[in-house]
């Protein structure tokens, strides 16, 4: 039987479970015990991890999936498991690691694709390129998803404009590409079924845009008034809301169609977030 662990089994991952073959098994490690209930109810077999010995599900795993994020003490999975897993390396027929296009740093609105350099400049980035390299070192039959800005059901702007809480923050220049998290899914089972060990990808829609053009669009779907545009330099933001200004890019998605013969379910925010809508209905 086909087995996925996946570490830090959260939205991406749960969208994978959602749409693989009903043959496989899904063990889904988190943190959180009141988590337990709801991963079940989804067909995952929970543990709690870190706290959990992991030896019987590392033994019956075909696949790995990491989606926890690193730290400034280096990739949580890899240090505490890295021997384990070295030792079951021919075991695995595929490894997947979500990783981020803030790897690829700031291009000035600029395009880029899988060959650019990694100069992140956000310490996210710098520690997610740390731990590309580190799964990297350990030949395994490794995939890399760069995953640029993810939104899906329960993770829109619709709230965000129902209540008067969204901004829309002007910074000239500023283009953000991002990606529907079923679209997510579908690159991650197409990678599993036509695995290309060594191979990292894009993972995002077709059309990078500015961010207050999707708070705008939102709030013309919900017939309600487009909040006001705000300069950055002088709008009142924290550190961290500052810092995802940092980066401005287009990222290009080629690989993931022509290698992965991947077909977007949401080519662009317009129709990500029509669908969305329908939903709520």
């Amino acid at each position: 039987m086909p087995t996925l662990l996946s570490f830090g089994h959260g939205y991406s991952a749960q969208a994978l479970t959602d749409i693989l073959p009903d043959d496989w098994r899904v063990i889904g490690t988190t943190r959180k015990v009141e988590k337990i209930e709801t991963l079940k109810a989804q067909g995952v077999e929970p543990v709690i991890w870190p706290g959990s010995d992991l030896t019987a599900a590392l033994d019956d795993a075909t696949h790995l999936l990491i989606s926890a994020a690193p730290s400034e003490d280096g990739d949580p999975v890899l240090n505490e498991l890295r021997d384990e897993i070295a030792k079951r390396r021919d075991q695995f027929a595929w490894v997947g690691y979500l990783s981020t296009t803030g790897v690829y740093g700031d291009h000035n609105g600029d395009w880029v694709d899988e060959s650019a350099e990694l100069t992140p400049a956000t310490k996210r980035g710098q520690l997610r390129v740390m731990a590309e390299t580190d799964w990297r070192s350990m030949d395994l039959p490794l995939h890399i998803f760069r995953l640029a800005g993810i939104y899906g059901p329960g993770r829109g702007p619709f709230s965000k404009v129902r209540s008067g809480s969204a901004r829309r923050i002007i910074k000239k220049g500023q283009v953000f590409s991002r990606t529907h998290v079923e679209d997510i899914a579908q690159v991650l089972l197409a990678s599993i079924t036509h695995p290309t060990p060594g191979a990292a990808y894009n993972v995002c829609d077709n059309d990078p845009a500015p961010p207050e053009d999707v708070i705008a669009y939102a709030a013309e779907l919900l017939g309600m008034p487009i909040p006001p545009a705000e300069d950055f330099e002088t709008a009142e933001m924290t550190p961290m809301a500052r810092s995802f200004y940092a980066e401005s890019k287009k990222v290009r998605n080629d690989r993931i169609k022509d290698e992965l013969g991947v077909v977007l379910k949401y080519p662009d925010y317009r129709a990500g977030l029509d669908d969305l809508l329908k939903r709520e209905s």
